[in-house]
């Protein structure tokens, strides 16, 4: 019997590219959402045997219908992909549309998350969760997307949290989160934000996800090489300056990770050859290239922290 893989937010963006690529990893499908033209859509654009689920996730009561109606299927994949953001100066953004997103983002992840947890154990069947965050939850705050910024920081919180606590178990459930930089999907329409850096294409980020997730069980994971970078310049910042170059979408911090101020061209090189294995390694599905690119971004950092002021 085929295992089902599970996906919230499955009619656009992200969760159109999630179906495809579980779909030819031979995962029968669950795609739930609140468009059910859109999901017919998808449904006829892959592969495999489909369920549909209408469901609104911004209400409680409809995040436990969807577990109970799949609750006698052997779903092994759940994808907490349904979420949505919201752009502008916090006292001026709409609070209807902000507490919606807080149920979105972080109350239905949260509710499917811990009930998908209890049937996996319970079954005491391998299985995996991915809650799709963003890179914004690896950031201390988001000016002009305040409350978008906490709510991925929940998530991506929550997953390394409940991740340790299954390490420590001897668990064989995967729990993680994909926090990838801007991607190319109508997310930016509905959050009424444009980005100044490029975008990801969808498939390329679930592409990379799966293989982060199924290959080599990553908790946290982000895509693209020099969004690990801003990541890590961020940390190496005080929280308040991080917070103040946030607001223009990570342009200072990608100066800084690449290593453009003075005494910084050793950073520099270390950060082309690392993202040289990066890629590398993402296309040719070599363990040893990921482990290559993530010395050399070692390296950088420590470089880093050699650069005056670079603290």
């Amino acid at each position: 019997m085929k295992n089902y893989a599970l996906i919230t937010g499955a009619s656009s963006g992200l969760g159109v590219e999630f179906a495809k690529q579980l779909s030819r990893r031979g995962f029968k499908l669950i795609l739930v959402a609140r468009r059910r033209d859109k999901l017919e859509e998808v449904k006829k654009s892959v592969g495999t045997e489909c369920r549909i689920i209408v469901a609104d996730l911004s209400k409680r009561d409809e995040c436990i219908r969807v577990m109970k109606e799949t609750e006698d299927l052997p779903v092994r994949v759940l994808i907490n992909n349904a979420g949505f953001g919201e752009c502008g100066s916090f006292s001026e953004t709409d609070l209807d549309k902000e507490v919606s997103m807080i149920d979105v983002n972080v109350t239905a992840m949260h509710i499917l998350m811990k009930l998908m947890l209890k049937r996996l154990k319970s079954s005491k069947k391998k299985g995996y969760i991915l809650n799709v965050a963003s890179s914004a939850g690896l950031f201390p705050g988001g000016p002009y997307m305040a409350a978008y910024y906490a709510t991925k920081s929940y998530m991506a919180s929550l997953s390394q949290s409940v991740a340790r606590e299954l390490k420590e178990e001897g668990s064989s459930i995967y729990v993680g989160a994909l926090c990838p930089g801007p991607v190319d999907t109508e997310f930016n329409d509905v959050a009424n934000v444009e980005f100044a850096l490029e975008g990801i294409t969808a498939k390329y980020c679930v592409s990379y996800a799966l293989k982060q997730m199924f290959g080599f069980r990553r908790v946290i994971i982000v895509p693209t090489f020099r969004m690990k970078a801003a990541v890590i310049a961020g940390r190496l910042m005080p929280r308040k300056i991080v917070v103040r170059v946030v607001y223009a979408v990570l342009p200072c911090l990608l100066f800084l990770a690449s290593g453009c101020r003075s005494g910084g061209s050793r950073a520099s090189q270390l950060l082309e050859e690392g993202e040289r294995a990066y890629v590398q390694g993402t296309s040719s599905n070599h363990a040893s290239m990921y482990e290559e690119s993530t010395y050399y971004l070692k390296q950088a950092e420590d470089a880093f922290l050699s650069i005056p002021d670079a603290g």
